[in-house]
């Protein structure tokens, strides 16, 4: 019984190691919406067997990451403009809730925690954009987390990451300097309250991300998969 435990645990750690690399490529812009996915060439790129491959890719569709069809390969999701503004609509909905109940409550912890993100947000401003996406969703993720409300955590998650893929393959080039001025002072803002203040500057500073990011889009092409995957493999 024991063994059998353990080895269900160890699956479940090796799927999770797939869905976080594999996020992680999708939200920096190293996979583009169309990419290909197939179950082999993923068990390779992480040493794992194709049914666990599988199991990632079925949970990473439940996401909206992928897009999983009868008969046809996985690929990556596709958001166009108008699915990328409904999850930024949906998105300002939920995120309006996060700092209504943290507003005047955040630790001295959780705003040290907060501003070590945007600070490696700063770091990361001349590097790839794609490194600054994952890093704002990241914020945007603990902030939920801080709320303890595990149904807001879920769907606040989800739409993040649907909001860093739309970010990824549909923005256009954009200086992230902006993006980190409004995180601190959505820190400070919500750190002192009140909620309606900081739920608008939320709201606004979400509109404004949408505004100077989504323009445009690129198109996917054939390039090898495990080759891409092979930075992801060890996070």
């Amino acid at each position: 019984m024991t063994t059998r435990k353990t080895a269900s645990r160890s699956e479940g750690d090796r799927m999770s190691a797939i869905c976080h690399g594999i996020r992680r490529a999708i939200i920096e812009g190293a996979l583009f919406p169309g990419d290909r996915l197939p179950e082999d060439a993923l068990g390779e790129s992480f040493g794992v067997s194709r049914t666990i491959a599988r199991h990632a890719l079925g949970q990473l569709a439940a996401e909206g990451l992928v897009d999983l069809r009868r008969n046809r390969i996985a690929t990556v999701a596709a958001p166009t403009p108008a699915d990328a503004r409904d999850i930024f609509d949906i998105r300002v909905a939920l995120e309006r809730q996060v700092v209504g109940h943290l507003a005047g409550h955040l630790t001295d912890a959780q705003i040290r925690e907060l501003k070590d993100i945007v600070r490696q947000e700063h770091d990361a401003r001349d590097g790839p954009e794609g490194a600054s996406i994952r890093l704002a969703t990241e914020f945007h993720i603990r902030l939920a987390e801080m709320t303890g409300r595990p149904i807001l955590v879920r769907y606040v998650t989800e739409i993040c990451y649907r909001a860093g893929l739309s970010l990824s393959s549909l923005g256009r080039p954009h200086s992230s300097e902006c993006a980190i001025s409004e995180h601190l002072q959505l820190i400070d803002t919500i750190a002192k309250g009140p909620a309606d203040k900081a739920a608008q500057m939320m709201a606004d500073h979400l509109e404004a991300v949408a505004s100077r990011a989504l323009l445009g889009g690129q198109e996917a092409r054939g390039r090898d998969l495990v080759s891409i995957l092979a930075p992801y493999r060890g996070d």
